[in-house]
């Protein structure tokens, strides 16, 4: 057979397109065998000539092509199943050959043997679960599979689960990427050494086989891709290609996975340059090849690419090979290409061309080799692989099989550098893909794999200029969207900035490329080469500068702007991830003295990119009004290097600082950011809209804060420690537009500013002053200080949980720098400063997180202010810190008033900034704290307290920070050099302190008063002329004197030819029409500010004299400063501190506040009202109004709520026991009256216009989930662990019914047991009453109603109108009194034998259905209502569908429901007594009566009414066998007791008699002991069976045998033994019976539980019925005094013996007669069925709470089970997988594959589960989901973390812990029904969950 196929195959044959002969398909095997053996032969050409004809025939590529590209015609039309099944022929060909003719699956095994498994490198893609783990990383991008990360041990170290975003890898193994510690058990390092050798001839087929395979692939590829036209997007063509090439690259992928050994051939497959050449070089006679290399070549040049021979043009010699190719193609790919690209593919929209092309001029020429960038010359198969995959923008099965084979490390270095060879050709791709979301994932999945490891990314950088690709390919990217900047000179700016409206920054295109660029600048190698290189640093600076000055804004003067831009998110993202991050990464560089070198370069050449960005926007010394944006990352990157300088390197600042005119220049633009932000937040940029309020929110926000805000105050400080302070602080008051206001005259005119914003701007600039003055963040603070003060000022805005401080807190905002969130210091600084508070419960229900609150010492020495106010993000949260701060100080009683902010100490600054501190010594700022305290003084407007306490902070900060020594001498010496220097002699705040100023003179407006108090001149010139020459009146202007400042610096920087240009903006703030209107006064002042300051003290105070010098009382003040008095208090606190401090300070000081206050002082002018406190008279006066309207309306409604607040909200406080009132009965007034929270009127109900209770009616399954064992089930996670309802209560009772079913007769069965305990309807009120016609109106106004109401008012919803319950019915009340006191008063002295009659009679009467009134139509409905509430399935149980018995039996299990579910919510017994919470708000008295009227309709037939059989004796026994074809009916002892309790209640006219309900409960009784002691005798053996017979027998006679449980015990032996109940007892049996002795003690207890629930659920029916309170007992006394409060027990029993429940007994007819009846209807069943005779006996009575399942303590074992498993209905791996806490059903949420008639499975299993409720716990999420028929809620966790915090959708990942408590509200919820009351967010699910 061999000879025959190897001559089949022989010869070179053209390629056949049927499938090959049938012989070969029916023998490749020895083929196979054939072919290995020929090639195993040292001459082995004959056996490769062979081999290659076969390949050539087998995987022709015509095949599947033609078929891909006819389309389905052809598929349709070929015959041989289409184009998949030759393709399916050719891959088992190449397993066939591989294995080389055994099986396939053995030779896996094989190849798998040689595997040297030391990396794990699983390949994961989106959405996949993996592990991180910071304690073993080296790389922040680490990360293991679960399988890994179980098996290795993490105990203890800070890990976390993430879902993977882009895919990933698993680096289990890698010793680059991760510490070996951590390594798990399997790849714990093998030494290789131990591995075999693979043998030779084990993958000698696949060296030969592979490439051709892999050749085939290709050309698939090239055949498939068609250029997309130029606007229709491709991709469906593109994925019908990858679709069928689908099973081909499994193939591959499957190959990798055999280990290292397959790995290795594959990596010489795809790297061999010679193979590659030899297949594809598109030379020789094969049509079919050449076409598919002209297909490539096209492929190429549309991408802008061109293969190396057409370039020769050029005069470019195609590289000789060696080493120069490596260089050529290291850049082909980067950015020569881009140029051409640019200009002809995307022609720029807006004209802006030209503008565009200069700067690329400008670029280009700084790239090294142009002609070298439009080559990609492939030389292998991995580099055209490559190049496919991204023209085919990265498939998913590609992209895994490249990176399987990463763990073969020749791979990985030819995949490197084969992928930045193409770097560029990605970066155009991604540009023009319109799935970029997709595509930069997978990218990324790649690229992290790549650029994480440090070794191979310097090997690249250095081989393949890995840095200057990137640089230039991000700039080209960037190139694209360029437009004008519009930034301060609008016509003649050069500068340009990218357009952030662009896709391309408005999707975050860019992100792969700037995330691998930051990638490799974590690694200290790559980037010291990247700080080194000068060339790249002058690119990346002009990157940089691309986004300094993007998204202007300018501020709308006149109206709003009618389309509110959204591009800040794109501005400030990318400004973050492209400018910042990489600037952190490099800063991670810097921090040691050896770096100093670096940071000179990157400072030098930030410099010159300002520099030039100042000239391209002909920047001069002013700022263009009305502009402003928020990006400076030049600015940025300049401060922070200085930062890193100053703080690491111990560089020189003054040796890296520019001179005194381009520092000037520096400070403008973020000191117009500041002024912004006091403008936008004082409203002068609302026509802007919100978009701008959200810049300023974002730019201090805590992920931008440390990018942003912060670097420009640092850069502000230090430009204000080397500049003039005079010309600093007159340009920030400028800046701030406040200039005018600052002058003494109590008016001004304000040329540039509303009056109604200049108190908010006048604060903002002394805000900004004091910050700008206290603040260290960058001059002296460590670390660990920086982060201790973060930490301080968030808590102090509000107790926060510890994953919103590890967000508020700004890290830095590169992942890669080494500080990591959740560090050690985080915690100890963390455990440091705050206190840790438990999450707690409230009882509304919402639940809360465990918060961090500060400790008391840090609110008494460390909260600050000034940082509080720098970090928030809304102002609200200033007012919170210092809400909180008050709270505290009132509460440790260290001040009670209203305190103002503390002033705190500062950190020492840094050497190198003192010069900030001479800010505080100018007298440009004195002037200005003496005019504003002076005007504080004087009541002028527009100043705040908020003014004043900056003004003495400021003047605090100066005292602190004075020169030491004060020489009183100098003082005086000071010549008169400026023109203000009369103001104050020196520039030393403790000496100016003092100076008195007598006169100053003012420009006022001709209307104010100042003017008019001159005196005619003519009397007092000559005092005015004296003024004059005594030069003692001053005049000041800060704007002159900033600008003769600015000119003097200008004079002596610069050349006198600049001078004509720059003086050309200064006159844009004088308004020329507002000279002439002012006019000139001259005010007496005779002030200094010591003597402002102790005239404000007395103005605080509001008492004279009140500042009395405290060291005149205590000389000790003096010499200890710091006095805790001081710390914390108000403004007078804060005036006694500065007069202290400036006394302290200077002798002269000391002396001169004597002096003061030995003066009396003048009384300070009459308080005017000012408008602002006007407004807060105002506003009292309103609130006083209001609250006494409010007093009114409580008292109205007070009349209408009695006690409601005590019912209304406590669900579970047995505390407040009040019973709802819900009708006002005095004793004589029979009538109820009822409020309608509606109408307010009371009234009794009446028939024609009757009141109804608020009730909410919900199908419940909480009493089917009883069970009958007490050990609690488990929520199962393993396969093992299945729950099985079997044991539940509503099996059980299934079983019963469908059993009786089976025998006996169908009507008789549905009155012999109660349904509902799946299903069942439950009725709970909020106790409200309402008239029914004032409901029906309620109800249309909230039909009509169009708010979005959490409800449905379609299905009758509605919330209560006074408590806003949620309800969904009205139950009418019956008219007469609510409780029938006179009736059941009368002690009634019948005997029970009349009684009995009168029972039967009354209940013979047939109930007529009431006339057609008003309230027998509202019965009508709210039965409807009841019956609509749960499910057909759930109320029809008769044979007969629509019988009558199935209404019967629904009505009675309702009320068995309620008084069930009642008894489970008080605990399950009555021991505690008393009305229970559900007592305050029952309805059951109501639904009793609209219960009965029904069941009256339906009168039993007296032959078959029970109670017959109950009280009377039967003449002929043998009468019921008479007709045996006929079922017969259910012998009574088989009855459900309670159930007969209930039929013969409901069957009595209503209202009841008393002692009627006592002899109903007597006659039953007798029929539950009997039923007890039958039980008692099946469940012993035969041999205490003949004991007990015989030793009641002997008592039978005595007198009270009736009485006596023996007796009795023993007839019923003796009357069932003549049955066959007791003959099998056969093996079966042994299970029952229960191997204790029965002594009397345990059987009496036996009775007395048998008897136990149904004396319970009588006694709450008796105690809802007559309104009976109910006596509280302990445990073991239950039985007797619930029968004594039932009335079964004699009066005259005497309690001294032990209780016998047999004394209970009272038999109507002689109790052994009617026994042995009972017994009679045992035996003639049991003659057939005695198997099932017996089951129906033994019922179990005492069922045990209901619980959902229990959770284990760990949620990870949850998760690792669950969200992997299959559906077991749709066999695959939910998206969405969920859990039924109730019954541990596995369920698909928002599931479309389980979908069952628009179903889906969670809303469908909650039906059938829970009648409509169900209790999900969603795996993905740790959150549990309730449903509630046909709405849907998020509960919460019940799971939370080490810190009490829930992690929604497992974002955090770290490991969960049970919460039990809360677990308990959950359960208690779900019991007591509540879920729609407590919580309170609900949606419809639209029957999609």
């Amino acid at each position: 057979m061999a000879a025959a196929a190897a001559a089949a195959v022989g010869g070179p044959q053209p390629p056949q397109p049927e499938l090959p002969a049938p012989g070969l398909a029916l023998d490749k095997a020895a083929t196979a065998a054939h072919l290995k053996a020929a090639l195993s032969r040292p001459d082995n050409r004959a056996g490769a000539e062979e081999l290659q004809a076969l390949l050539e025939r087998v995987l022709s590529a015509e095949r599947p092509l033609a078929a891909a590209a006819d389309g389905e015609e052809a598929a349709a039309a070929g015959g041989g199943g289409g184009p998949g099944a030759a393709e399916e022929e050719a891959l088992e060909w190449c397993k066939c050959l591989l294995a080389g003719g055994g099986g396939y699956d053995e030779f896996c095994a094989a190849v798998r043997a040689y595997d040297p498994a030391a990396l794990c490198g699983l390949v994961w893609t989106a959405n996949f679960v993996a592990y991180r783990c910071r304690t073993c990383g080296i790389s922040p991008c680490m990360s293991l599979c679960a399988e890994c990360f179980h098996q290795g041990d993490h105990t203890g170290h800070d890990f976390n689960m993430f879902r993977s975003q882009a895919g990933g890898a698993c680096d289990c193994g890698d010793s680059n990427v991760m510490r070996e510690s951590g390594f798990c058990k399997r790849h714990q390092i093998k030494s290789s050494s131990n591995i075999p050798c693979v043998p030779k001839d084990l993958l000698m087929m696949s060296e030969f086989v592979l490439p051709r395979f892999i050749f085939c692939l290709i050309q698939y590829l090239r055949e498939g891709y068609n250029e997309p036209a130029a606007d229709v997007p491709s991709e469906k063509d593109l994925n019908k290609v990858l679709q069928l090439l689908e099973p081909q690259i499994s193939f591959l992928e499957d190959l990798t996975k055999m280990g290292g050994a397959m790995r290795s051939v594959l990596t010489q497959v795809l790297t061999n340059q010679q193979n590659y050449k030899d297949l594809t070089s598109g030379l020789g006679e094969n049509a079919c090849a050449k076409k598919s290399h002209e297909k490539y070549l096209i492929a190429l040049k549309s991408s802008g690419l061109t293969y190396p021979e057409d370039k020769l043009v050029y005069g470019l010699q195609e590289p000789s090979a060696g080493t120069s190719t490596l260089a050529v193609q290291g850049f082909a790919g980067a950015t020569g290409t881009l140029g051409q690209l640019d200009s002809s593919d995307e022609e720029d929209q807006d004209g802006s061309q030209g503008l565009g092309k200069r700067k690329r001029v400008k670029l280009s020429s700084s790239t090294k080799d142009q002609s070298i960038m439009d080559v990609l010359k492939h030389k292998s198969f991995l580099e055209e692989l490559l190049f496919w995959t991204i023209k085919y923008e990265f498939p998913q099965k590609m992209v895994t099989f490249l990176l399987n084979m990463l763990p073969d490390q020749e791979y990985k270095v030819a995949f490197t550098k084969t992928f930045v060879q193409h770097y560029a050709f990605i970066m155009k791709t991604l540009k023009k893909s319109h799935e970029s979301d997709t595509m930069s994932n997978r990218i990324v999945h790649i690229s992290v794999q790549l650029f994480s490891n440090e070794e191979l990314a310097r090997q690249v950088t250095e081989e393949c200029q890995l840095l200057d690709i990137m640089v230039t390919v991000l700039l080209y990217m960037m190139e694209s969207c360029l437009i004008k900047s519009e930034l301060q000179d609008e016509e003649n700016s050069l500068h340009v900035v990218v357009n952030c409206g662009e896709a391309l920054l408005k999707n975050n295109t860019y992100w792969p490329l700037v995330s691998d660029f930051i990638n490799i600048l974590s690694h200290q190698s790559v980037a010291k080469r990247f700080l080194e290189d000068h060339g790249l640093l002058v690119t990346w600076m002009n990157f940089v500068s691309f986004f300094q000055g993007m998204n202007l804004n300018k501020r709308e003067l006149n109206e709003h702007v009618e389309f509110e831009s959204q591009t800040y998110y794109a501005a400030f993202a990318a400004e973050l991830e492209a400018c910042a991050q990489p600037m952190w990464g490099l800063l991670s560089h810097c921090k040691v003295r050896e770096t100093q070198e670096y940071t000179r370069n990157v400072v030098r050449y930030c410099l010159e990119a300002l520099q030039d960005w100042f000239d391209a926007i002909n920047f001069v010394d002013e700022p263009a009004p009305n502009q402003v944006t928020f990006h400076l990352p030049l600015h940025r990157y300049y401060a922070m290097f200085l930062s890193k300088a100053v703080k690491c390197q111990e560089l020189d600042l003054d040796s890296v600082l520019p001179d005194q005119e381009m520092l000037m220049k520096l400070m403008i633009h973020p000191l117009q950011i500041q002024a912004s932000l006091a403008e936008i937040h004082s409203n002068m940029w609302v026509r802007n809209g919100l978009q701008i309020k959200g810049q300023a929110m974002t730019y201090v926000q805590s992920h931008f804060c440390n990018s942003m805000i912060d670097p420009d105050i640092y850069l502000l400080q230090v430009c204000a420690s080397r500049l003039d302070p005079d010309y600093f602080i007159s340009s920030v008051f400028e800046r701030f537009k406040v200039v005018d206001l600052l002058t003494m005259a109590s008016q001004h005119q304000n040329t540039v500013l509303d009056a109604e914003h200049e108190r908010s701007m006048l604060e903002g600039a002394l805000t900004f002053l004091v910050i700008l003055l206290s603040l260290r963040l960058h001059l002296g603070m460590s670390d660990d200080e920086i982060l201790r003060a973060e930490m301080v000022a968030q808590l102090c805005m509000n107790d926060r949980t510890h994953s919103s401080l590890l967000d508020l807190i700004p890290e830095n905002p590169n992942p890669k720098s080494g500080i990591i969130p959740g560090s050690y210091s985080f915690e100890s600084v963390l455990s440091a400063v705050a206190d840790f508070k438990a999450p707690v419960f409230e009882p509304g229900g919402s639940m809360q997180q465990g918060m961090y609150t500060p400790k008391a010492e840090v609110w008494d020495q460390e909260f600050d202010p000034v940082m509080v106010i720098l970090r928030t993000v809304y102002r609200r949260d200033v007012q919170s810190a210092m809400d909180r701060y008050t709270a505290f100080l009132k509460q440790s009683g260290k001040f009670p008033g209203n305190p103002w902010p503390p002033y705190k100490k500062r950190t020492p600054l840094h050497p190198s900034y003192k010069g900030l501190m001479r800010l505080l010594h100018c007298k440009t700022l004195h002037i200005v704290l003496f005019t504003l305290l002076y005007k504080i003084l004087m009541d002028h407007q527009n100043l705040s307290e908020h003014v004043l306490c900056m003004v003495l902070y400021l003047i605090e900060l100066g005292l602190e920070n004075s020169a030491e020594e004060e020489s009183d001498e100098e003082a005086s010496v000071c010549g008169p050099e400026r023109c203000h220097d009369s103001w104050f002699p020196g520039s030393n705040l403790v000496s100016n302190m003092r100076h008195f100023i007598n006169y100053v003179r003012v420009r006022v407006p001709e209307t104010a008063p100042e003017v008019k108090r001159d005196s005619p001149a003519s009397t007092s010139s000559d005092s005015l002329s004296s003024l004059h020459n005594s030069g003692t009146a001053q005049v000041f202007s800060l704007v002159a004197e900033r600008r003769k400042k600015f000119q003097e610096i200008i004079n002596r920087s610069s050349s006198e030819a600049n001078q004509v240009v720059r003086p050309k903006t200064s006159n844009k703030w004088s308004a020329p029409g507002s000279a002439p209107q002012l006019t000139t006064a001259i005010l007496e002042i005779k002030e200094s500010i010591l003597s402002l300051l102790i005239k404000l003290h007395h103005k605080l105070s509001g008492k004279q004299n009140s500042y009395y010098p405290p060291w005149l009382d205590d000389i000790e003040v003096l010499i200890q400063p710091e006095i805790p008095k001081y710390n914390h208090g108000d403004g007078i606190t804060a005036v006694e501190r500065i007069l202290l401090k400036a006394a302290l300070q200077s002798r002269m000081n000391k002396r001169i506040i004597e002096e003061i206050c030995r003066k009396v002082t003048p009384p300070v002018p009459p308080k005017k009202i000012t408008a602002a406190e006007k407004k807060t008279l105002d506003k009292e006066e309103r609130r006083q109004k209001a609250r006494e309207r409010q007093q009114k309306l409580l008292a109205e409604f007070a009349s209408r709520q009695k006690s409601f607040m005590e019912t209304a909200m406590d669900v579970d406080s047995p505390e407040n026991d009040i019973p709802m009132e819900i009708a006002t009965a005095e004793p004589q007034v029979s009538e109820a009256v009822y409020d309608c929270v509606i109408c307010g009127q009371s009234g009794p109900s009446s028939e024609d216009r009757p009141t109804g209770l608020v009730v909410l009616l919900q199908a419940s399954s909480v009493l089917g989930q009883c069970r009958d064992n007490i050990e609690p089930k488990k929520l199962p996670i393993t396969e093992e662990e299945q729950i099985y309802p079997w044991d539940t209560c509503a099996a059980v009772h299934d079983v019963r019914l469908s059993l009786l079913q089976r025998y006996f007769k169908d009507s008789s069965c549905l009155l012999a047991v109660s349904i509902g305990w799946e299903g069942g309807v439950y009725v709970q009120t909020c106790g409200h009453t309402l008239h029914i016609d004032c409901h029906k109106s309620y109800m249309e106004s909230l039909r009509n109603d169009q708010v979005l109401q959490g409800f449905s008012v379609d299905k009758g919803e509605f919330t209560c109108p006074l408590c806003r319950q949620f309800a969904n019915s009205v139950l009418p009340c019956y008219p007469g009194s609510n409780v029938e006191s006179n009736l059941w008063q009368r002690a009634s002295n019948k005997s029970i034998q009349d009684l009995i009659k009168e029972v039967e009679e009354l209940q013979g009467r047939p109930g007529a259905f009431p006339s057609e009134t008003n309230l027998s139509k509202e019965m009508e409905s709210v039965m409807k209502d009841i019956k609509n509430t749960t499910q057909k399935k759930y109320r029809d149980y008769s044979k007969t569908p629509g019988s009558p018995d199935n209404d019967f039996l629904f009505m009675y299990s309702v009320a068995r429901t309620n008084l069930e579910l009642e008894l489970i919510h008080r605990g399950g017994n009555l021991c505690s007594g008393g009305a229970s919470t559900a007592g305050k708000r029952s309805c059951l008295n109501q639904l009793f009566h609209v219960l009965a009227l029904h069941m009256r309709l339906y009168s039993i037939d007296s032959e078959y009414n029970p109670w017959r059989k109950l009280t009377q004796l039967v003449e002929e026994m043998n009468s019921q066998q008479g007709n045996e074809e006929q079922q017969p009916e259910v012998p009574i002892l088989y009855h459900d007791v309670t159930s007969l309790l209930l039929i013969q209640i409901l069957m009595m006219p209503q209202p009841l008699r008393k002692d009627h309900f006592t002899c109903i409960v007597k006659v039953l009784f007798t029929l539950l002991y009997t039923q007890a002691l039958v039980a008692l005798s099946v469940k012993c053996n035969e041999e205490d069976r003949l004991a007990w017979k015989h030793m009641g027998a002997l008592k039978k006679n005595a007198c009270d045998a009736e009485k006596s449980y023996e007796v009795l015990l023993s007839f019923v032996i003796s009357e069932l033994s003549k049955g066959k109940l007791y003959h099998e007892e056969g093996t079966q049996e042994c299970a029952m019976v229960s191997p204790i002795a029965w002594s009397p003690e345990s059987m009496e207890k036996y009775l007395q539980d048998f008897c136990l629930p149904f004396l319970r659920i009588t006694s709450l029916l008796q105690h809802h019925l007559f309104g009976e309170d109910l006596p509280s007992c302990q445990e073991e006394e239950e039985f007797s005094v619930l029968s004594s409060c039932l009335g079964l027990l004699p009066t005259f029993y005497q309690t001294e013996h032990p209780f016998i429940s047999a004394s209970c007994l009272d038999w109507p007819v002689p109790a052994f007669d009617i026994i042995s009846q009972w017994c009679f209807e045992i035996n003639s069943f049991t003659e057939r069925h005695a198997e099932q005779g017996k089951a129906l006996l033994i019922q179990e009575s005492r069922w045990k709470l209901p619980h959902l399942l229990q959770l284990p303590e760990n949620y990870n074992t949850i998760f690792q089970y669950y969200h992997r498993k299959t559906c077991s209905v749709c066999t695959k791996v939910p998206k969405d997988p969920a859990v039924c806490l109730v019954c541990g059903t596995f369920v698909c949420l928002k599931g479309l594959c389980c979908k069952q008639q628009s179903y889906c499975e969670c809303v469908l299993h909650s039906q059938n589960c829970g009648a409509g409720t169900g209790i999900f716990l969603l795996i993905n999420a740790s959150v549990i989901i309730i449903i509630r028929g046909h709405r849907f809620c998020l509960w919460g966790s019940v799971y939370l973390d080490a810190h009490g915090e829930e992690d929604r959708d497992l974002r955090r990942g770290k490991p969960l812990y049970i919460c039990k408590e809360r677990y308990k509200v959950l359960e208690q919820q779900w019991i007591s029904h509540t879920f729609d009351h407590i919580n309170k967010r609900w949606g419809p699910h639209y029957n999609g969950l």
